[in-house]
């Protein structure tokens, strides 16, 4: 490899080929971390999805689009620490999240099809094709979208999943005491991609040590969850105090 095109790359005034990493790696006798190089490489560009860019093609669409990755996924690990998460939303709770996102960025959109693009995601959990490994913060049963009957609806339905053979549910009870830290919500399909999403954009990754650092913080999370009756107690804990505040 010439100098200059070496100084080049350094500099960053130009990116190295796939060929190049195997030859610098053969060249540092680092032959092992070619796949996570040329991984690197080639999800650098798609590591980040502006959310207004994304939505600007219309909610149903980029439902659609994700489409094939949620029906070919065998296992699905998801942590949301704010809201329920996407493949248990009932229509009303799913209906409200996607009114706030359009308000929010200003966005001009047909909301009943934006809704059923969604839906797709509930579909897929009841479809029994896939596993689900669900860890919820429980403060996110406290944030309320959509009114009370659209709450209860959704309390009931997170309750009935948890029954279903393909889903573990856990919740992480409030005033728990951490072993890791609440942070941003992100979904583990199989062992071969991680989607996190922020407030101006969406987080991807193919990258085989980023996943393997987000099924560690998923372990963890999972340690401080309540599963079974203990769930239930936590959903119907949020029911109650949800019911006293309608009443007073």
């Amino acid at each position: 490899m010439h100098t200059s095109k070496i100084s080049r790359i350094e500099l960053g005034r130009q990116n190295p080929t796939e060929e190049d990493i195997r030859v610098w790696c053969r060249a540092c006798r680092a032959e092992d971390q070619i796949p996570e190089l040329i991984a690197a490489h080639r999800q650098i560009d798609e590591m980040w999805e502006d959310h207004r860019q994304a939505l600007r093609a219309g909610l149903a669409q980029q439902s659609e689009r994700v489409k094939p990755l949620y029906e070919q996924t065998r296992l699905i690990r998801a942590y949301e620490p704010q809201t329920v998460p996407g493949f248990l939303q009932r229509p009303g709770y799913t209906r409200a999240v996607i009114e706030d996102v359009t308000r929010f960025h200003g966005l001009a959109t047909d909301i009943d099809e934006a809704v059923e693009g969604r839906l797709n995601r509930l579909r897929v959990l009841e479809s029994g094709t896939c596993m689900f490994s669900f860890v919820i913060e429980a403060g996110a049963l406290y944030a309320q979208r959509g009114g009370l009957a659209v709450m209860l609806d959704q309390f009931d339905y997170i309750e009935r999943a948890a029954d279903f053979a393909n889903v573990a549910l856990g919740i992480i009870p409030l005033g728990r005491l951490r072993t890791i830290w609440p942070g941003e919500g992100f979904y583990i399909y199989d062992q071969s991609l991680v989607r996190s999403e922020h407030w101006t954009g969406g987080y991807r990754t193919k990258r085989p040590s980023e996943i393997e650092t987000y099924l560690r913080i998923f372990k963890l999370l999972q340690s401080l969850a309540v599963y079974g009756d203990s769930a239930r107690a936590e959903i119907d804990a949020a029911r109650r105090l949800l019911q006293s505040r309608e009443i007073f």
